[in-house]
């Protein structure tokens, strides 16, 4: 780090990412820090936490909020989600209200910026997935949000491929003050190795699975330690379910479904913990388990970082 030299200025800042469900903001966070620490899916709120992602300069230090999509909540979990999502806007230096360049300004749109009105901080428009529309329908996009906001800034971006990345990037630390570096310049996450190893997981499972699986889906992980006599990190893990029905599908035929999950899980797992990985998983069927608050609390869904 150089920010002890003469004259140099070192920025840092929290930033806050929100916008509708599967709008690109995991696969943008992932861009940003360089490795995956928020799980990505087709699935609309895939992230039920908040996921915080640093990023170290020798300028600056950038600390992203990734947030659970914001929606009509449904049941307790979906209420827990969607104050998570709000409560990212108190305290911090910058908003990033981000929206899928392939969808128009809907109901969904209009409740975020209802939400922003009033807010004191910078918010930026980043419309993502720009290389999936055609040049002259980002114009019209652009002009549509305009209309209905006054943006700090507004930038374009591909989270996917990289495309203007970078500049949101400058024009983030640019609106940074001085400020100091709370975190080491190595670490990449605040959340310990145990929530992302549930959440990779949890990622498999709702990439083969559908209907009413997804939604339904939590992970517990029961242990995880080295082993003394070689490089092996056991991690025993339990995916619970809502219903004896959901638990069949995620088991799958002979088990297959279930040894497919764990195979996925465990290349990524391996790739984080930069060890050789034995992944046993396991099954339970916790009924209704998103519309009780302890169970909710059990499984890491909790207020208290608020």
């Amino acid at each position: 780090m150089n920010q002890n030299k003469e004259n140099d200025v070192f920025k840092s800042g929290f930033i806050s990412i929100i916008g509708r469900p599967n709008v690109g903001k995991s696969t943008f966070l992932n861009r940003v820090i360089g490795q995956k620490i928020a799980i990505m899916s087709d699935k609309p709120q895939t992230t039920r936490n908040k996921v915080q992602g640093v990023l170290t300069t020798d300028e600056a230090q950038m600390i992203f909020i990734d947030t659970p999509g914001i929606h009509k909540p449904k049941h307790k979990l979906g209420d827990f989600m969607m104050k998570i999502a709000v409560n990212s806007l108190k305290e911090v230096d910058i908003i990033l209200f981000m929206v899928n360049a392939e969808e128009g300004f809907g109901r969904g749109e209009e409740f975020i910026l209802e939400k922003l009105n009033g807010v004191q901080t910078p918010v930026f428009l980043v419309i993502n997935k720009i290389d999936l529309i055609a040049p002259d329908k980002l114009l019209t996009i652009i002009d549509t949000y305009k209309e209905k906001y006054e943006f700090a800034e507004i930038i374009p971006i591909s989270a996917m491929e990289g495309n203007n990345v970078d500049r949101l990037l400058e024009q983030v630390q640019i609106r940074l003050e001085e400020g100091p570096q709370f975190y080491p310049a190595d670490q990449v996450t605040d959340h310990p190795e145990r929530f992302i190893v549930a959440e990779l997981i949890r990622e498999k499972a709702l990439h083969l699975t559908r209907e009413e699986v997804p939604h339904s889906l939590a992970v517990t992980i029961d242990k995880m330690e080295r082993r003394k006599e070689k490089e092996m990190i056991d991690v025993m893990a339990t995916i619970i379910v809502e219903r004896d029905s959901q638990k069949g599908i995620i088991i799958g035929k002979q088990g297959n479904m279930l040894k497919e999950i764990g195979k996925r899980a465990r290349e990524d797992i391996e790739k984080l913990l930069g060890s050789k990985v034995y992944l046993e998983l396991w099954v339970k069927v916790q009924k209704d388990w998103r519309n009780k608050a302890f169970h909710l609390r059990d499984f890491g869904f909790t207020e208290e970082e608020y």
